[in-house]
């Protein structure tokens, strides 16, 4: 979409974090946590990553996003109604019967690839999508963002073990490393650490970026 700078880019991402916030108290239902720590990767991958029309969702050469822990789907409806895929009035609708601004993401709404909510899967769906732009030698990319608390999904790591092997250079996995799950804290539910080192030992290019902003 252009790039932006870095402090424009943060005033962006407080804005969806209120937004999404007033558009959950409203709604009195929704997944926070989640929402929140991935408000700076939604809005970085949206406003100066990828290529996306919002005036024409179905553009061929767009990327493609898959919010695989389609839970935290609230500050993908946010940004997705501030660049004008779908009117912003309509977020005053969530989670109402009959809306398609639901609790999971919903291929129904303009700028929406794919339904997804049961984890595990985005990785896999994305994998499909990333061949597809190879076999058919289109340069749009794939980008995928997981919850941590996924990683205990073994249909993640048969899709990162694919990616690999069929050298999917147009593909970017990213875990949202906030420490939670539902069932308390991932290392306690099941312990991930050192994650970056069993995605490296599947074949992939790891970076590690600090969340929180701090020197390290």
């Amino acid at each position: 979409m252009g790039i932006q700078s870095e402090q424009n880019l943060k005033m962006k991402a407080n804005q969806i974090r209120r937004d999404l916030l007033h558009m959950v108290h409203h709604a009195k239902t929704g997944h926070t946590g989640g929402s929140l720590s991935s408000a700076d990767i939604l809005t970085t991958l949206f406003y100066d990553v990828m290529h996306h029309d919002p005036v024409n969702p179905d553009w061929p050469a767009r990327d493609r996003f898959i919010l695989s822990k389609g839970h935290s789907v609230e500050g993908y409806w946010n940004i997705l109604a501030d660049m004008g895929y779908f009117p912003k009035t309509q977020l005053e609708t969530f989670s109402k019967f009959g809306s398609p601004i639901i609790g999971h993401p919903n291929n129904k709404v303009p700028g929406v690839e794919m339904n997804t909510g049961a984890l595990g899967h985005g990785l896999s769906i994305s994998v499909g999508m990333a061949i597809a732009a190879k076999m058919k030698k289109e340069d749009w990319r794939v980008f995928t963002l997981m919850g941590d608390g996924e990683q205990a999904e073994g249909s993640v790591w048969e899709a990162a073990m694919a990616a690999a092997h069929y050298k999917l250079d147009n593909l970017v996995g990213i875990i949202d490393r906030n420490g939670l799950q539902i069932s308390g804290s991932t290392e306690d539910v099941m312990a991930l650490e050192p994650m970056d080192e069993k995605w490296h030992a599947f074949g992939w290019h790891v970076v590690k970026v600090d969340g929180l902003g701090t020197d390290g």
